[in-house]
């Protein structure tokens, strides 16, 4: 990236987005470890040299990618976070808003679910995969201590399940279905969120005592 920010250019149809969106996709198909280079060229049709103007290693083509997944789903938690309200109205947007990420960054998310910690790169991502885990984590034991979600079921089984089916949108799911990302998400909260609510009347004898 230049100095101003721009996205370089190198030969005519492909900048930096263009070569980082054929690496996504040979990476999901291949496995990053089986992608060399030279894969990555020939399906680009360019040299590994004009990559390399581009990108200064493979690993640095993988941070960009898994970059993209993650800055987003922060993005949605401090957005919520920085929005006030009830907790439970917050995990309710951040799940929204983490269904959105997921379709609209599906090739960069279902990258991101298949690292296994190899590399540097894939440490450093799994560790910010795993923080922003206990800041929706946190997100539910509020919600369980406000009286607005169920609190008979742990916190982490909580947020596994919640984002256990979350993810596994990435195996199905096809762009130009007949669900859109808000239906998508509105299907994952009935099922999932919904179940979770307290019952009004629960919490109406939790706040007379």
């Amino acid at each position: 990236m230049s100095e101003n920010g721009s996205l370089r250019r190198g030969r005519p149809g492909y900048d930096q987005q263009g070569i980082l969106d054929v690496a996504i996709a040979a990476f999901n198909e291949y496995g990053y470890d089986a992608t060399s280079m030279g894969v990555l060229a020939e399906r680009l049709g360019l040299s590994k040299s004009a990559i390399y103007h581009h990108f200064a290693s493979k690993d640095e083509i993988l941070d960009r990618a898994l970059d993209t997944a993650l800055s987003a789903l922060e993005r949605v938690v401090d957005e919520t976070d920085a929005a006030g309200s009830r907790a439970a109205d917050r995990l309710d947007r951040v799940l929204r808003g983490a269904v959105h990420v997921l379709v609209d960054q599906l090739p960069s998310v279902t990258l991101l679910l298949r690292v296994r910690g190899n590399t540097e790169v894939e440490r450093r991502a799994l560790g910010r995969r795993r923080a922003f885990d206990k800041r929706v984590t946190a997100l539910v034991a509020e919600a369980q201590a406000e009286g607005t979600l169920r609190s008979d079921i742990d916190v982490r089984i909580v947020e596994r399940l919640l984002f256990g089916m979350i993810n596994s949108i990435v195996e199905w799911y096809r762009p130009g279905g007949e669900e859109d990302a808000d239906r998508l998400a509105d299907d994952v909260i009935a099922i999932a969120l919904d179940g979770l609510r307290m019952p009004t009347s629960n919490r109406v004898e939790q706040l007379l005592g």
